[in-house]
């Protein structure tokens, strides 16, 4: 018996784990496929004769508009990413393939959902960017926000300061109570200077005891010693009683200020780092 593959294919559009919408040039949806409940959270008798753009996330509207026109002059675009709002408020991460068909008069649509790969790919950029232990940025990020820094106080005239902060004997916490006590020394340290800072400042942690805290739009060399006088004192309150006998360490911090001790990224780190072990020297 022949198969009428034709009476089919509704059928098998209904199937599909992704939805499909056409749309009409005006962009009213007039078919979607039954996957739109678990997409949007709507059935598709709601969304029949509304416009489709009534749904976009308002901040990914332009894009999605630019991405409509484009396919709309005769260029397929099949990886178009924007977010979409679900009739619980949630919103979606989707990705398109669209191509329009001028006999028709419509735009059709595979939408696919790809929220959990967003916020997989954001949490790897995440790793990728920031300390595993303290959750600061790494030392890529830090060369990264520094290099912008600079690039804007350059642009605006504005002073910026570097600080290089080392924990003082700090092998010493590890080699006594152990390296788990050594992590969470080194947690409180992180979590007290972002005490310390705006949220236009930066603190991170380039490797082992070492930190570093970047201030921007620096009024004047008072306010680079006030910030690190605060952080001394900060730094130096006492631990909780959870640590038991451990006693919160000291720490040595070298300070680099743009442009007076340097105009790049290279010269400020090695000034602010040798400025940091004269001082812990002189702490000896």
């Amino acid at each position: 018996m022949a198969v009428d593959l034709q009476a089919l294919y509704p059928k098998l559009i209904h199937l599909m784990l992704d939805t499909v919408f056409v749309v009409d040039k005006d962009n009213q949806i007039i078919f979607v496929s039954d996957a739109c409940e678990s997409l949007l959270g709507y059935l598709p008798h709601e969304l029949i004769d509304t416009q489709i753009i009534d749904y976009m996330h308002p901040d990914d509207l332009a894009a999605t508009r630019d991405s409509i026109t484009r396919v709309m002059s005769g260029k397929p675009h099949l990886d178009f990413r924007n977010r979409y709002i679900r009739k619980d408020g949630g919103v979606v991460h989707i990705l398109w393939s669209a191509r329009w068909y001028e006999e028709e008069g419509v735009r059709i649509g595979v939408a696919r959902n790809v929220t959990d790969l967003m916020q997989a790919e954001e949490e790897l950029r995440h790793l990728a960017l920031h300390d595993p232990l303290t959750k600061l940025a790494n030392r890529a990020l830090f060369y990264d926000r520094l290099d912008s820094g600079l690039r804007a106080a350059h642009r605006h005239k504005n002073r910026l300061a570097l600080l290089f902060l080392d924990i003082n004997d700090f092998k010493s916490i590890n080699d006594i109570h152990g390296h788990a006590m050594g992590d969470r020394i080194l947690c409180t340290v992180a979590r007290r200077l972002e005490g310390c800072v705006r949220e236009t400042d930066n603190v991170a942690r380039i490797g082992g005891d070492e930190f570093t805290v970047l201030l921007t739009e620096i009024q004047s060399a008072h306010a680079v010693t006030q910030k690190i006088e605060q952080i001394l004192a900060v730094i130096n309150q006492p631990l909780s009683a959870e640590f038991g006998e451990v006693k919160m360490p000291s720490c040595s911090i070298g300070v680099a200020c743009y442009p007076a001790d340097g105009e790049d990224a290279e010269t400020l780190v090695s000034h602010a780092d040798s400025h940091m072990y004269k001082i812990k020297r002189g702490s000896r």
